[in-house]
């Protein structure tokens, strides 16, 4: 067990922990938070992403000790529910999630896309997407949700 600080949402916490740990388990059952979700654990689904370094990066594959002291935000920390950020807004709009289990690694994965390419288009959009499994997905609905925000 190590002494790590994570930077989640603007906040510094301290863990004790494994360096080996997967992040998904230090923000879920250390930190309490329930945006990123365990889905696969191959880094294969998308449902734990997280945003880390500007890049959607996969929360259940990668040790703690690698992003120690690097800001990590998660759906929790793009908005709230009195001022959702735009993509969530977009998605409540247009009723783009059935379950939502997977919208972290789709909300978090299109934030960092536009976040590098604010006016992304349907294709880009698209091949960011490619990396997210979802039973029910809206697809329309979800591809439309984020190129109203890039639009």
């Amino acid at each position: 067990m190590s002494a790590i600080t994570l930077k989640v949402n603007g906040q510094t916490h301290q863990v004790d922990i494994d360096p080996a740990t997967p992040l998904l388990y230090a923000l879920s059952d250390d930190l309490g938070l329930r945006g990123p979700k365990f889905g696969c654990g191959l880094g294969q689904c998308g449902a734990c992403t997280v945003i880390v370094r500007g890049e959607a990066i996969r929360s259940c594959v990668t040790p703690v000790a690698s992003v120690a002291g690097v800001e990590i935000t998660t759906l929790e920390g793009i908005g709230t529910p009195e001022k959702p950020h735009p993509l969530q807004q977009a998605f409540i709009d247009l009723q783009a999630a059935q379950c939502g289990y997977c919208m972290s690694g789709v909300i978090l994965s299109a934030k960092a896309l536009l976040d590098k390419n604010p006016k992304a288009q349907k294709p880009e959009i698209e091949r960011v997407l490619q990396g997210i499994i979802c039973r029910c997905f809206t697809n329309a609905r979800i591809v439309q949700a984020i190129d109203k925000v890039a639009r």
